[in-house]
C-alpha cells in the first residue's frame, strides 16, 4: 500500500481537559490512521501547570501552607522529564510492539469507528494497566522501575509526574493481546487517556466523591495506594476503573491517616538516584543469596522477599507507622530555593524546545541537550541534598550551559543579556564557593 502523509488533526484544550477525566466520546477520539491520532500527552502540558497552581491555590486556602515543597516539587517533575528523555531516539516501544502485532499476528480486525471497538479498547487497556502495576509491586524486577514513582513522602499532583525512566521498556508486554484484535489507533487513543487519568487523583485536596467511590478510581483510593500503612501496602492498584480491585481481592478502603512514601526512605532528592538506586541493591542481593533459587527469588519474587518467606514478603517485617514521620527535608536557604526554582524553569523551557525540534535535530545535537538535561537535574538535586561537591558541579554546570547557548544548541525565552550576565554571575557565585570549600578543608587538615 503507497505511503500517505495524514495530517494530525487541531485539538483544543478543552478537548485535552475532558480527556483527563475521560469525559470524551468515541467519536471525536476514534482515527482511522496512527498518523492522526493527537499527542495528548504532549499537549496537556498547559493544563498539568493550571491544576498545578490550582492546587497551590486549594491547598493554601484550606491548610495557610504551601502543598507542594519546593525540593519535592523539583525532583518529581525531574522524574517526569527523565521519564520522557528516551522519546527523542527512540519512537514509543509500546505502540512500535503493538503494531507490529497488528500488522503481523491478528486474529480479528475490529472497525476503528465503532464505538464497541471503542470501549471494549478501554476496558482492555485499564485492565492491562492493573496487572502491569500489581506486578510491578509483586515482582523484584519491576519494583526497581516503578519505585521511583512512590519514592515522594508528600502526595499532591506533581507526584504524579514522578515517573519512572525504566517501566515503559516492560509495560508493553501486558498490552499485546489487544493487539490481536484491536486496531493500534484505537489502543494509541485508550493508553494516552488512562495515563491522563491517572493524574488528578494525586491529590489531597480532593476527599471522597461518593458513589463514584465504587467504580472509579479516585484520589481517596489512590492516597491508599501510595501509603506505607501496613493497611495500604499492595492495595488499589486500578488505573481508571476501581472495580478490577474489588474483583482480585486488592482493594482497600482509606482508612487511618495515610503516611506516604517508601518502607524504607532513601532520603534524596537526586533524580538519578531516585530512578536508579534499587538495581544495585538488587545486584548486590543477587549475589549475597545463596543457590540458584534464591537467587532467582531475589529478581522475580517480591520486595520484602527474604530466604525463608513466601513472596511478597513478610509484612510483619515492615516498619511501623505512628502517623508522626517527619518528611526528609534538608534546610535550603529561600535565596538558594529561588535560584533552583528559576533555573529550573529555565531547564523546562530548553527541555520544551528540545522536544519540539527533535525531528529536525541531529543525533549529536540530541545526545549533547539530552545528557546536559540529565547533568542539570542531577545538580539541582545535590543542591537541594546540601551534598558538598554541589558548588563544584553546578559551576560546570553553568559555565556548560553559556557555552551551549553562545554555541546556538539552544534557545531561551529572555532577552539574551540578562541572561548572560545571570549565568556570568552564577558560575562566580558557585566559583568563589568551590574555592571557599578547599580553603576550609586544608585549614581543617592543618
Amino acid at each position: 500500500m503507497a505511503s500517505m502523509e495524514v495530517e494530525t488533526p487541531a485539538i483544543t484544550l478543552n478537548q485535552v481537559a475532558r480527556t483527563m477525566f475521560y469525559l470524551v466520546t468515541p467519536n471525536e477520539t476514534s482515527f482511522q490512521h496512527v498518523e492522526e491520532v493527537p499527542d495528548y500527552v504532549d499537549k496537556a502540558t498547559p493544563i498539568f501547570l493550571g491544576m498545578l497552581v490550582l492546587e497551590l491555590v486549594l491547598g493554601w486556602a484550606k491548610t495557610g501552607s504551601l502543598v507542594i515543597r519546593i525540593n519535592d516539587g523539583v525532583t518529581s517533575v525531574s522524574a517526569g522529564l527523565l521519564s520522557r528523555l528516551p522519546l527523542l531516539f527512540l519512537r514509543s516501544l509500546e505502540l512500535s510492539s503493538y503494531i507490529y502485532i497488528w500488522n503481523n499476528h491478528r486474529l480479528l480486525e475490529l472497525p476503528w469507528d465503532s464505538p464497541w471497538t471503542w470501549w471494549l479498547a478501554f476496558l482492555g487497556v485499564d485492565l492491562a494497566y492493573y496487572w502491569f502495576h500489581r506486578f510491578s509491586h509483586e515482582l523484584n524486577i519491576l519494583w526497581a522501575a516503578h519505585q521511583a514513582h512512590h519514592s515522594s513522602e508528600e502526595y499532591n499532583l506533581s507526584t504524579a509526574l514522578r515517573q519512572s525512566s525504566t517501566q515503559q521498556f516492560a509495560s508493553w508486554i501486558l498490552h499485546l493481546p489487544l493487539a490481536l484484535a484491536v486496531p493500534p489507533t484505537v489502543f494509541a487513543v485508550h493508553v494516552q487517556f488512562n495515563l491522563l487519568y491517572q493524574f488528578w487523583i494525586h491529590t489531597e485536596v480532593i476527599r471522597h466523591l461518593g458513589p463514584l467511590e465504587w467504580v472509579m478510581n479516585t484520589p481517596s483510593h489512590h492516597r491508599v495506594h501510595h501509603g506505607r500503612n501496613r493497611y495500604c501496602i499492595d492495595k488499589n492498584y486500578a488505573g481508571t476503573l476501581i472495580i478490577w480491585d474489588r474483583i482480585f481481592g486488592t482493594f482497600a478502603p482509606e482508612g487511618d491517616k495515610v503516611v506516604y512514601g517508601l518502607t524504607k526512605q532513601i532520603n534524596s532528592f537526586d533524580p538519578i538516584y531516585v530512578q536508579f538506586h534499587y538495581y544495585p541493591y538488587i545486584w548486590r542481593t543477587f549475589w549475597r543469596a545463596s543457590g540458584v533459587r534464591n537467587k532467582l527469588s531475589v529478581i522475580f519474587k517480591g520486595p520484602g522477599w527474604s530466604s525463608g518467606h513466601r513472596s511478597p514478603g513478610d509484612r510483619r517485617q515492615l516498619p511501623k507507622v505512628t502517623v508522626k514521620e517527619v518528611p526528609y527535608n534538608p534546610t535550603l536557604p529561600v535565596v538558594l530555593q529561588a535560584y533552583v526554582l528559576l533555573q529550573f524553569l529555565l531547564l523546562l523551557a530548553v527541555y520544551t524546545d528540545v522536544m519540539a525540534m527533535k525531528l529536525i535535530l541531529s543525533q549529536q545535537a540530541l545526545l549533547l541537550l539530552a545528557g546536559y538535561i540529565i547533568f542539570t537535574l542531577t545538580s539541582f538535586g545535590l543542591i537541594i541534598d546540601r551534598r558538598p561537591n554541589a558548588a563544584v558541579v553546578e559551576m560546570f554546570r553553568c559555565a556548560l550551559l553559556l557555552g551551549l547557548y553562545r554555541f546556538g544548541y539552544m534557545k531561551v525565552a529572555v532577552p539574551s543579556m540578562p541572561f548572560e550576565v545571570f549565568i556570568c554571575l552564577s558560575v562566580l557565585y558557585w566559583a568563589l564557593q568551590t574555592l571557599s570549600k578547599l580553603a576550609n578543608g586544608k585549614n581543617k587538615q592543618h
